[in-house]
């Protein structure tokens, strides 16, 4: 019987959770961020799991790594004459509106690498200017001058009509990579066209040669991508969309949390994915919502992904105190190299790790499963700088860093739940990543949220999401045409051609044409305004009338307010997937009361707090807080005022008393 690993790549950690003949194993190993296959390959050793056979889904952090620290391959991009300055341009925002000085930013691809041509389109998709056999002789002499690794093609308006892109890809030398806008995103917005573009060239080699030596390194075993709309697409054909990885791990935890949720019954999640350099938060409503307005660091990103919320807070998150006494924690992080200072490999900063651990809610002698032991002396001692300049006391210290760590999920939390329209109280917080489980009753007691839950395997939860994600595709195209004015029959032959091409393509994925689903839904705005809503579309529904209505809902739902104003399709948009993967979680077959393993005092509480091991509480046993819950890849902390139970299949249940 063949295995599947899931393996999730952090910036602190690489996740593992192997599943096979029905049974899960899970492991976690220092991240190697300079060649980030070595800790896969030491995992799967570590694992004992044969290569033969086996299955792997990865998310990897190669291209957002690459993207956030500006460090892709040397990538020239050509445009229509008049439009090289378009990405350096871009909308000129500022991000801070009131500062009268602000900072020059670098320009994404320096002046000398972009490049001019013919070949222009108008609205309509007719040719104002030819692209000539001289303007393509002119673009291979600058190439060959300026010696680029990758090339990004964006003509305008060149997703009603790909083929004067496709005519200069075809004449640039074979061993370039080079992307063409029509590919990548074939919708209007010619800069955040362009910007997608170029990060797909920007880092696509990087992500193209990983994949490359990870296929070579685990043969014969299959290898599998994560993208950033939380399904998986082969490794071959990832390396040529790397602008579709740029949130894979996350992507990952958002499918397993909605994996957990169904087998609990419970729909509505809000989530919070705490590592040890980011935290991510989502909403989950049956279905994870999907967004083409997301940003990776200063960039926009147009193409489909996940829709979460990133800050930097984590558990390797950096505190320290500014000239004025000030506390920060974050958005700089220890990393996987050196660390926070208790993993004694030369870290002397505090992190928030170092503060958990000084407050006693992380056992020294448990981290990993006790496979690494942490070095409180070391974490006191950093934490001590932080009190010496706020005077104040160790554990004082330690708990201002967790608290205003908390402070920042919070405001995270509300921005993607409240300021979205949505009740928190409708929801569950559902807290997964090394770290979530330490924060969880601080941050739902925030957000006045009474339920909350732990999922098990939750320390890991985004390499097992790598197991349960299906194969899938998005597609989309521009239409922009008042919906008054285009019939149902028409805008079916539209989606029928979408369609068409990712059937194709999900064929070339090796699924038969039976088992794929395909999911329409249509880019919906006021005539007039700037900005869309995505609506669902039946593809058998020929009257458009009905997707007005929808729309008009939503729009009051979200705004508070509809108008009369025509309706104005913009995009239209189709998922195709294969079926999800059947995983069924092992049920709770521990009967025993759990007695606790030691009990500990806790800075700041009166009451000493009982620790357990998860893996030995009992199906429905209930503990009632403060506790301290121990596994091998996570640790969570029972607040005073709540009581916690272990359900069916695992999960921590958390209920506020």
């Amino acid at each position: 019987m063949s295995s599947q690993l899931g393996v999730d790549t952090g910036g602190t950690f690489t996740d593992f959770v192997l599943y096979q003949n029905g049974r899960i194993r899970v492991h976690k190993v220092l991240s190697t961020p300079d060649a980030p296959e070595r800790a896969i390959l030491q995992g799967i050793a570590d694992l004992g799991v044969l290569l033969q056979g086996l299955q792997i889904v990865h998310g990897s952090t190669v291209a957002t790594n690459a993207v956030l620290e500006k460090r892709g391959v040397r990538t020239a991009y050509i445009s229509n004459h008049g439009f090289a300055d378009v990405l350096t341009i871009g909308r000129q925002a500022r991000k801070s509106l009131y500062d009268l000085q602000p900072g020059q930013m670098p320009p994404p691809v320096p002046a000398e690498l972009c490049l001019q041509t013919g070949g222009r389109l108008s609205a309509d998709g007719v040719v104002l200017e030819p692209l000539t056999d001289h303007d393509i002789e002119t673009l291979c002499a600058q190439i060959q001058a300026l010696k680029p690794q990758a090339v990004a093609i964006n003509l305008l308006f060149s997703y009603l009509d790909p083929s004067l892109e496709q005519r200069i890809a075809a004449a640039l030398p074979a061993d370039l990579f080079v992307t063409c806008s029509s590919a990548v995103l074939s919708e209007y917005r010619e800069y955040e066209r362009g910007i997608a573009t170029w990060l797909n060239a920007f880092v696509g080699p990087l992500l193209q040669g990983y994949l490359g030596r990870l296929e070579q390194a685990v043969a014969p075993a299959s290898v599998a991508v994560m993208q950033s709309s939380a399904g998986t697409v082969s490794a071959s054909k990832a390396g040529r969309l790397a602008v579709n990885m740029l949130l894979s791990g996350p992507a990952g935890g958002l499918m397993a949390a909605r994996h957990i949720g169904k087998e609990i019954g419970q729909q509505r999640l809000l989530t919070f994915d705490m590592g040890g350099t980011s935290t991510d938060v989502a909403l989950i409503d049956g279905r994870i919502k999907l967004t083409s307005e997301g940003a990776i660091g200063d960039y926009p990103v147009a193409v489909p992904m996940v829709d979460m919320h990133t800050i930097g807070a984590g558990g390797g998150s950096i505190a320290y105190v500014d000239a004025g006494g000030m506390l920060h924690v974050g958005p700089q992080s220890a990393g996987a190299r050196p660390g926070p200072a208790c993993y004694g490999q030369g870290g002397t900063q505090a992190t928030v790790t170092d503060a958990n651990l000084v407050l006693g809610r992380i056992q020294a002698d448990a981290f990993l499963g006790g496979r690494m032991r942490l070095d409180i002396g070391a974490a006191r001692t950093a934490v001590s700088a932080i009190a010496a300049a706020m005077q104040i006391n160790v554990e004082q210290a330690a708990q201002g860093i967790v608290e205003l760590a908390n402070e920042h999920m919070v405001r995270a939390l509300r921005v993607i739940s409240l300021h979205r329209g949505c009740d928190p109280h409708d929801y569950v917080l559902a807290s997964f990543g090394g770290a979530g489980g330490l924060h969880v009753c601080a941050l739902a007691e925030a957000m006045q949220m009474k339920r909350a839950v732990v999922p098990v395997h939750g320390g890991v939860l985004s390499a097992l999401g790598m197991l349960v994600a299906p194969l899938s595709r998005q597609f989309s195209q521009t239409m922009t045409v008042e919906l008054r004015n285009i019939s149902g029959d028409t805008l079916q032959g539209h989606y029928k051609r979408l369609i068409d091409h990712g059937l194709e393509e999900m064929g070339q994925e090796g699924l038969e044409l039976a088992d794929i689903m395909v999911r329409c839904s249509m880019d919906l705005r006021y005539s007039g305004q700037s900005y869309s809503l995505n609506v669902d579309f039946d593809r058998d529904e020929t009257d458009l009338q009905v997707c007005q209505q929808h729309f008009h809902a939503q729009h009051q739902r979200i705004y508070g307010h509809s108008l009369a104003e025509p309706v104005e399709l913009v995009n239209i948009r189709i998922a195709v997937s294969g079926p999800e993967p059947d995983m069924i979680l092992e049920p709770c077959t521990q009967t025993a009361t759990a007695q606790p393993c030691r009990h500990i005092p806790l800075a700041g509480l009166d009451a000493s707090a009982a620790v357990f091991r998860r893996a030995e509480l009992g199906c429905g046993q209930r503990l009632a807080g403060p506790a301290v819950i121990l596994e091998e890849v996570a640790t969570t902390f029972v607040a005073p005022g709540w009581v916690c139970f272990r359900d069916d299949v695992g999960n921590l249940v958390l209920i506020r008393d």
